[in-house]
């Protein structure tokens, strides 16, 4: 599955946000619904012209990095084998095999690769990237 943003939220019964707040959500995107989001496993998502790889943790934590291979510059990222290394959530390329620290982008087999991340939050159960 690849989804592609903007996702349609359904309308609000919250209260209406002050100017500074609105500007400052405006910058999240809405990706999806948690739950169409399996646990350890990535999916590739287009948040503002960008193709990003959104990876599920059990904890419903939820992390971004670059579709991007930095390696091979193909995009396959969501592709990769997630996993850990000393409790530390990584995605590994599908490729090459390089692993990245998801909360870092730091290559943990390649110095001199690192992998770009994005913010993410989760919000009544929607993901949400910030624009870049």
């Amino acid at each position: 599955m690849t989804l592609t943003a903007p996702f349609e939220l359904a309308a609000s019964t919250a209260p209406a946000a002050t100017a500074a707040t609105a500007a400052a959500d405006a910058a999240w995107q809405p990706v999806c619904p948690l739950d169409v989001l399996e646990p350890l496993w990535a999916e590739a998502a287009l948040v503002h012209g960008e193709q990003v790889a959104l990876v599920r943790l059990p904890s419903d934590e939820v992390l971004a990095v670059s579709h991007r291979d930095p390696q091979s510059e193909a995009y396959v990222m969501a592709r990769g084998i997630v996993g850990s290394r000393n409790g530390i959530p990584t995605l590994a390329s599908p490729l090459h095999k390089q692993v990245y620290e998801l909360s870092t982008g730091r290559c943990l087999t390649d110095p001199d690769l690192r992998i770009r991340t994005f913010p993410v939050r989760v919000r009544d159960r929607v993901v949400e990237v910030l624009a870049a």
